[in-house]
């Protein structure tokens, strides 16, 4: 299955050549961009393939919705998101015009992770999610509809990771490492909308400064399982009995794209790094303790 997934793949990129052919590009940058795009998709299909899907079946559905409190569409959302946004700047980057890499950038992220799906559909231990799949569509689509309407992101979607203390209950699930718990540990992690203020509603504010964002996040606590924790973990051990509920934050951010240097190298640093949240102030809350002031809500 790993060898169509590249196949269809090598299909997807027939578009780009063809626009290759009619645009004025910068051949050299945009052959980069195909090249190493094109490697780092069929690298992480062979390495899924291979190593985190072992027992493949027949191609079936799995309704996954109410698991994790949502925070896995949200990861999906803002994944697919900034795939989109970083594809588009380096298609750009290449020459290719505004509206043609807004387009063919932005469903990069869409492509890449419906290909995940399709190994979760025809793996025996999980199946393809529509829920996910209409996350992934909402991610592409934030992108792309406000690049289109504004040739710029106003409001852009964040991710930032602080830790938790629950993944030691259940390691194999939630990661046994520092490394893997951010990618693992959904208690942990946190998801943005982060809206610039000086394009959205304080336009005429000259005294503001033009990175500084506001950011509504969203976070889980006390979730050792899907859609419900286990009284113990694969090793037997029990865990203790823990109140699943969400958290919400409102707080300070910066848009690191807006931050003004003469270096490129930097540019192109800040906005790589733009996907994560900053730590500034803010307020959270959550059913369990209500009302909470941070001084760095990350």
């Amino acid at each position: 299955m790993t060898s169509k997934l590249c196949k269809v793949f090598l299909l997807w990129l027939i578009p780009f050549s063809l626009i290759a052919q009619e645009q004025k590009l910068n051949k050299k940058r945009f052959n980069t961009v195909l090249i190493g795009g094109g490697t780092l998709y069929t690298v992480s299909m062979v390495g899924l393939g291979s190593v985190w899907y072992q027992d493949f079946g027949r191609f079936h559905f799995f309704n996954d919705n109410n698991s994790w409190g949502y925070m896995d569409k949200a990861g999906h959302t803002t994944t697919t998101y900034q795939i989109g946004r970083l594809s588009a700047k380096s298609l750009a980057w290449s020459g290719l015009d505004h509206q043609n890499a807004t387009w063919y950038g932005g469903m990069t992220g869409l492509f890449f992770l419906t290909s995940v799906e399709v190994f979760d559909g025809l793996s025996e231990d999980w199946g393809f999610s529509a829920g996910d799949f209409a996350a992934n569509a909402l991610g592409s689509a934030a992108f792309i509809s406000q690049e289109l309407l504004w040739h710029e992101q106003k409001i852009t979607l964040k991710w930032s990771y602080s830790g938790s203390p629950y993944a030691q209950y259940r390691p194999e699930l939630l990661g046994s490492t520092s490394g893997e718990r951010w990618l693992k540990d959904y208690n942990g992690q946190t998801y943005w909308l982060s809206a610039n203020l000086r394009s959205t509603i304080l336009q005429n504010a000259s005294h503001v400064p033009r990175w500084l964002n506001l950011a509504i996040g969203y976070g889980i606590s006390g979730y050792t399982g899907g859609s419900s924790n286990p009284s113990e973990n694969e090793a037997g051990q029990a865990i203790p009995e823990f109140t699943r509920h969400g958290q919400y934050y409102l707080s300070l951010d910066v848009d690191l794209t807006k931050i003004e240097t003469s270096s490129k190298w930097i540019k192109g640093l800040l906005g790589a790094l733009n996907f994560i949240k900053i730590p500034l102030p803010g307020i959270e809350y959550n059913p369990e303790n209500g009302w909470t002031y941070h001084w760095l809500a990350f």
